[in-house]
């Protein structure tokens, strides 16, 4: 595809980790900085617009109330931090989770152990129902359900439908950590009744790292203490005189300081690549690039990790090479110019909608060369 210009020696299946850029986003990328390199922040009015744009389409791709509803922040690990750290907790309450969730989704909630919290986790390889199973870890002094989306190694789509209803129903704040579903599958933050919807820009949002999108519900948000701040995240951002401030009453609240100005022109352009697509064209050909990636595991004979059914699955496809050792395979794939990862035990491979059929195929052939 014309909009991506990578290496030609480069078979690019690796979005589930760090993404390529588009061109377009390349262009955007230098057009901000030719101008900031010749008129410094003359423009800055135009910056600012650039990033309520931004909110914007990220609350289109979230179908999130309100852009007041996003903010931006720089990574995953600092929104789901805002959210442990915010809520008020007791020794004796828990936090249910899952084993094989991603650090940033298990570290944090961990932390709070020592504040007496019980940290409630299920092991996913075990459960043949996940969504029932992570209900029946939660009891009356359940706080707070947290779980990724789509889960990093295995590719495991979680149905968040469920999920919400019952923590609305039981007064349980319902965090996803959405990072591999955003630009990949459709998502409906509002169907699932998510209170926090979290994910980094450069992984399926082809975006840079350092700047994240973070959904709060306002309800929530105005319940949680505040740990960091600063000049922007006050009501009257501007006014430098002040000195009888109030946080901002949108989710501006969470950015303390300075804006990311290069990373909102990068991801601003990424996702508007995306969204003008449409999710639903992206996602339909991501599901037939990794139905075709999972007839090639077959076609070798290889074990496969990730759910076959489609709606248990988003972008990734992970399997194992018997008897082999898959690390090692992984990174002789690495040197071949085949950009995938090692994840679970296995080869994770993650195509975007721009991929092709002959490059997940070219892969396929340089691993069975490498056997």
């Amino acid at each position: 595809m014309a909009e991506f210009a990578l290496d030609p020696a480069i078979i690019y299946l690796n979005h589930a980790a760090v993404a390529p850029w588009p061109q377009t986003t390349v262009a955007a990328v230098e057009a901000f900085a030719r101008e900031n390199g010749t008129q410094g922040s003359q423009n800055y009015p135009h910056w600012l617009a650039k990033e309520s744009a931004l909110r914007e389409r990220m609350a289109e791709l979230i179908n999130a109330p309100a852009a007041d509803d996003i903010a931006l922040l720089k990574s995953t690990s600092e929104g789901l931090s805002f959210i442990a750290y915010g809520l008020p907790w007791q020794a004796g309450d828990n936090i249910v989770s899952i084993a094989q969730e991603f650090p940033s989704n298990r570290i944090v909630w961990q932390s709070l152990q020592s504040q007496g919290v019980e940290v409630r986790l299920l092991d996913l390889a075990g459960s043949q129902q996940p969504e029932a199973d992570l209900l029946a870890l939660c009891d009356s002094r359940t706080r707070l359900l947290s779980v990724s989306s789509i889960q990093y190694a295995s590719g495991r789509r979680l149905q968040l439908e469920p999920l919400g209803d019952y923590c609305q129903a039981k007064g349980i704040v319902f965090v996803v950590d959405a990072i591999q579903s955003l630009g990949a599958v459709p998502f409906d933050a509002q169907s699932c009744q998510a209170d926090v919807v979290v994910a980094d820009g450069h992984k399926w949002m082809l975006g840079p790292e350092g700047l994240a999108l973070f959904y709060c519900r306002p309800s929530l948000r105005e319940a949680l203490k505040l740990n960091e701040f600063g000049w922007h995240m006050v009501e009257a951002v501007g006014d430098f005189d002040q000195t009888d401030w109030q946080p901002a009453e949108s989710a501006r609240r969470f950015e303390c300081g300075s804006p990311n100005m290069l990373g909102v022109h990068a991801l601003h352009s990424s996702l508007s690549l995306l969204l003008n697509l449409g999710m639903d064209e992206v996602a339909a050909a991501i599901q037939r690039l990794t139905d075709f990636t999972i007839k090639q595991v077959d076609a070798c004979g290889y074990q496969l990790i990730t759910p076959r059914e489609r709606k248990m699955r988003g972008g990734i496809v992970t399997f194992i090479v018997p008897d082999r050792d898959n690390q090692l395979l992984y990174q002789a794939l690495m040197d071949q110019g085949v950009m995938c990862a090692y994840r679970g035990g296995g080869i994770r491979f993650s195509p975007h909608f721009y991929n092709t059929e002959e490059q997940i195929g070219a892969a396929f052939d340089q691993l069975k060369a490498l056997l």
